[in-house]
């Protein structure tokens, strides 16, 4: 079992010690959010709330996840950071290669893309993307950029990009791992054909674990189940030693958490507060696995 911090919502000055923190006590990785702007209203629900509403405000804090990925890797040595979702389907995926490549070099390899479709309509047609027929556009956005972050000359012709001969360098040195994010059964489907894991939102246990037994016969199916691949889970209800225990039993292979939510404390909570926080997490769970 693995240990991830998510710094979701968190005031940008304080990333980087966090970053710091969270290394010098044992998480393996920080998990990094992604959200373009606010729209004042919003033409679709949010999928993973009860009611369908934001559960941030115009004013809650968000920042690039790989410049904040770039920023956090420079003042690390091992830690890991992942994208935990970036939406791909309002981004070009040429120029979003340039990015994770640059990213994954940087940090020496310490870099994973977390990726989804999104959401938001808002997101899509205000960044130049049609919302129409998202899903076939990501799926061909993961070949482009799979494609170019392997380095080399490179073409694409396909049905929404296409390309003639480029080469992106450096290529990463190692393969950047892809984990796909979403609940439904086509975002499942495409963990399980092309990803390197699944990322969940905010699920309960049993719900999470319905989840991964599905994924699991996915992968089968595609002829998978041999591969390595990362379950990364938000579960909301199961915590304490004994909750990940419960976690891992059903095939969680990285928790997810928020450490200082568990001492009553706010996302813009003081930052020596957060750090007693992790410090404590680490040392009643992670030093137990």
């Amino acid at each position: 079992m693995k240990f991830t911090l998510s710094v979701a919502l968190t005031p940008l000055d304080q990333l980087a010690e966090l970053a710091i923190t969270a290394e010098q006590h044992g998480f393996s990785s920080v998990a990094l959010p992604d959200s373009l702007f606010y729209s004042e209203t919003v033409s679709a629900d949010y999928p993973y709330t009860p009611d369908g509403n934001r559960f941030w405000n115009a004013e809650t804090p968000w920042v690039d996840p790989l410049i904040a990925a770039a920023s956090m890797g420079a003042v690390t040595r091992e830690i890991r950071f992942y994208t935990s979702v970036l939406k791909l389907g309002s981004r070009n995926p040429v120029l979003l290669a340039r990015q994770v490549g640059s990213v994954a070099n940087l940090t020496g390899n310490r870099f994973g893309l977390g990726l989804g479709v999104g959401w938001s309509p808002e997101e899509f047609e205000w960044c130049g993307a049609p919302y129409a027929n998202r899903g076939k556009r990501v799926d061909e956005a993961i070949d482009v950029l799979r494609l170019i972050l392997g380095g080399g000359m490179v073409e694409y012709h396909g049905r929404f990009f296409d390309f003639d001969k480029l080469q992106m360098s450096p290529a990463p040195s190692e393969r950047v791992p892809f984990y796909v994010g979403g609940h439904t059964e086509v975002a499942l489907r495409r963990a399980a054909r092309i990803g390197d894991g699944w990322a969940s939102a905010m699920m309960k246990y049993d719900d999470l674990r319905e989840t991964i037994e599905r994924l699991r016969a996915l992968r089968a199916e595609y002829g998978r189940s041999d591969e390595p691949f990362e379950y990364q889970a938000v579960c909301i209800d199961r915590f304490g030693l004994d909750g990940y225990r419960a976690q891992a039993e059903i095939g969680v292979t990285d928790v997810i958490t928020v450490p200082w939510v568990f001492d009553g404390l706010g996302f813009d909570a003081d930052i020596e507060a957060k750090k007693d926080s992790i410090k404590k997490f680490a040392d009643e769970i992670i030093s137990k696995f």
